[in-house]
């Protein structure tokens, strides 16, 4: 853990050094230095306004979590030790899950209205469909000799799904999450775009149409911070979560 905390710290100081010397290299307002970035981001948390972005942003993903993450968990466990549901899943996999999910979003926006509802439900389909994925074929790939071995225990079905399927698959289902929460604050940027005056995304583009740089560069800051403590937490999740593995 200690040696994880220091080589992120290190690439946190590599970051914000070649972000320096490139401010200092081009000298044009469009890249103001980490120095003015960061002092205007305790700017906008100390007035609370920054924070109320980050909360709404925060709202929206959280709430993609909820709904999505378990009905995708349990749908390609299933379908990854049946049959009959796979055939019935996979077709609907492999027409909708390469498409951009970005691009139904007007779509979206006609059955779910202009609000909240139509960038929660864009976020979970891409969260769906990554957990989806990757439980269906982590848990076709859980080897049959250990099944039967459970079997011969007496284990019934729903053991088997408890005790074996769900342990086997449950680091790829979290590295699943990983990536899709990665593409699903990069699509919530896109969503906070349209139809709304909060979210992380809309104070983004906001503070580029004043030409306030430095704000912009203080929200994509508190957007990436944002981003890195659900990845932080994911990584919690995973160490306690998982103590059989051996991550180090």
């Amino acid at each position: 853990m200690r040696r994880r905390a220091l080589r992120t710290l290190a690439a946190l100081a590599l970051l914000v050094g070649l972000w320096a010397a490139g401010a200092y290299l081009v000298r044009r307002p469009f890249l103001p230095g980490p120095g003015l970035v960061f002092r205007r981001l305790a700017m906008r948390l100390g007035d609370g306004s920054l924070v109320l972005h980050a909360l709404a942003s925060m709202r929206r993903v959280a709430l993609a979590l909820v709904f999505a993450t378990p009905t995708a968990a349990a749908l390609g466990l299933a379908a990854g030790r049946s049959r009959r549901i796979d055939a019935v899943v996979s077709p609907f996999v492999y027409l909708l899950h390469p498409l951009p999910k970005v691009a139904f979003l007007p779509v979206i926006m006609l059955f779910f209205g202009l609000g909240d509802g139509a960038k929660v439900f864009l976020i979970g389909l891409i969260i769906v469909g990554q957990i989806l994925v990757a439980a269906r074929d982590a848990a076709r790939a859980v080897p049959e000799a250990l099944l039967e071995s459970v079997r011969s225990l007496g284990a019934g079905r729903c053991a088997l799904f408890r005790h074996v399927v769900v342990p086997a698959t449950l680091p790829a289902l979290l590295t699943a999450l990983r990536v899709g929460l990665g593409t699903a604050i990069a699509v919530l940027f896109i969503a906070e775009t349209f139809a709304t005056e909060s979210g992380l995304g809309w104070y983004i583009v906001d503070a580029w149409s004043r030409v306030d740089y430095p704000d912009m560069y203080a929200a994509i800051t508190a957007l990436s911070v944002l981003g890195f403590g659900a990845f932080a937490l994911l990584d919690l999740a995973e160490s306690r979560l998982c103590r059989w593995r051996n991550t180090d």
